[in-house]
């Protein structure tokens, strides 16, 4: 066992641990929040045809999304184990758990690219895209599906990095892609005159550098756990460990592929192209200050696994109430300045003056319901970092699958388009309050049984 590593997750003081492993990971998704919106801030940008491409942009969310959650599954399914099996001091079983995931994510890889390159038209056509939208859809979604294996590999295999302690490093794998990409962003979208092709194909570039990146890390001598050809022939009894603590984080990123579905068929049929691109901008928004609130989580998240597995209790609660304290603090925050200001956010995205009025009008509803999200994501990590794969797959079901979708659908039928924009907050503040009363509820006996 790594006694740096034991040192670290086990025994320094909390607060200056938490915040050491916290910051790099904050500081990952709020570079990661550039990654996913970059593209759409110049996309939007472009002459004449921006809000057009913006909104053929939106429309490739949910597969985009889709892709990741692949990522989620094996990698928020795996990392944890393996952190939980470093804690009890039995390496090979957790380099046993890298290598599955490395063998999962590349066959995830295969499947993704050829399904969605055989189906992507009609499929973006039941996304919410329009005859005027496609073509940009399209022209985005061909090129960035080149890229699957890269996505796959660097977000999969980042929390590989993160769940050994070794925040920074796993900081520097989102650096490195998000900087290229911010710098090939406008030299392939405007210098070359590529458009939503260009801001594609510097996705693609970005991750592949990132792949490399953590990849070279997980087979270096500075890792933990190594990546070894031996661990990648799949041992099913770890793929099924991996798949029920992964079931979770990929539920709640596949149903953000379902419920974008969900809210842009919706707005195409109740508002139009206009009311799609609006949703492009707001969950855009909402990325901007949930993602850096996961790296919050992503960070402490290593700490409660290896405490779990170390039956080191005081040292979970403490952890647990800070990182409680600083996600509710910050959404409460988010609440409020997008309530402020929902003209500025709506400017960075768009000129076009009828889509900067019309979310200037929604956001404040639709953002209504994220001051209390704090709460749902630290209790969630909690969960996931103690090993509580039924726990958190009904949590990630009942705010999305359970609340959110029945009510967009449902809604709109009594209040026309903006009922898909109230259906956000609603179902946001019924999964907070019951995700904590149900940690309340069942905190102490998951300790008890450990």
């Amino acid at each position: 066992m790594n006694q740096t590593l034991d040192n670290k997750l086990g025994t320094a003081p909390l607060g200056k641990l938490i915040f050491s492993m916290a910051l790099p990971a904050v500081i990952a998704q709020i570079v990661n929040v550039l990654y996913n919106i970059v593209d759409r801030i110049y996309i939007g940008h472009i002459p004449e045809v921006g809000a057009k491409a913006l909104t053929g942009l939106g429309v490739c969310f949910p597969i985009l999304m889709l892709i990741s959650a692949f990522s989620a599954f094996t990698g928020s399914g795996g990392a944890p184990l393996a952190a939980i099996q470093l804690g009890k001091g039995n390496r090979d079983e957790a380099e046993k758990i890298l290598g599955n995931g490395v063998s999962m994510l590349l066959t995830f890889s295969i499947i993704l690219t050829f399904f969605f390159m055989l189906t992507k038209e009609p499929i973006l056509y039941a996304f919410g895209a329009s005859d005027e939208t496609i073509i940009y859809a399209l022209d985005y979604l061909s090129v960035y599906l080149l890229g699957t294996l890269f996505v796959q590999l660097a977000i999969g295999l980042n929390t590989f990095i993160t769940c050994q302690g070794h925040a920074m490093t796993a900081m520097f794998s989102v650096l490195i892609g998000a900087g290229i990409n911010i710098i090939l962003d406008p030299i392939l979208i405007f210098g070359f005159n590529m458009g939503v092709k260009g801001a594609a194909l510097a996705t693609i570039i970005s991750q592949c550098c990132s792949a490399i990146w953590v990849v070279y890390f997980l087979i270096s001598k500075k890792s933990s756990i190594r990546i070894k050809a031996c661990y990648l022939r799949p041992n099913w009894k770890i793929i099924g460990g991996i798949a029920a603590l992964g079931i979770s984080p990929f539920v709640m990123q596949a149903t953000e592929s379902l419920i974008n579905i969900v809210f842009n068929s919706g707005l195409q049929k109740y508002g139009g192209d206009l009311y799609v691109g609006s949703m492009t901008i707001l969950q855009s928004v909402m990325q901007l200050f949930v993602l850096p609130v996961q790296g919050i989580t992503i960070g402490t998240q290593p700490i409660i696994s290896y405490n779990y597995g170390a039956k080191n209790f005081e040292r979970i609660k403490k952890a647990f109430k800070l990182t409680l304290i600083v996600t509710f603090t910050v959404t409460c925050l988010a609440t409020l300045v997008t309530w402020l200001f929902p003209g500025a956010f709506a400017s960075l995205f768009t000129s076009d003056t009828d889509l900067i009025n019309l979310v200037k009008k929604v956001m404040p509803v639709f953002m209504a319901g994220i001051w209390i999200f704090g709460i749902q994501m630290a209790c969630q990590s909690a969960f996931m970092g103690m090993g509580q794969a039924k726990i958190s797959l009904f949590l990630a079901l009942l705010r999305k699958v359970i609340l959110l979708i029945p009510l967009a659908l449902i809604l709109p039928t009594f209040s026309g388009v903006m009922g898909i924009y109230y259906a956000e907050p609603i179902a946001d503040i019924i999964a907070a309050l019951t995700t904590g009363v149900l940690f309340i509820l069942s905190f102490k006996k998951i300790l008890a049984k450990a």
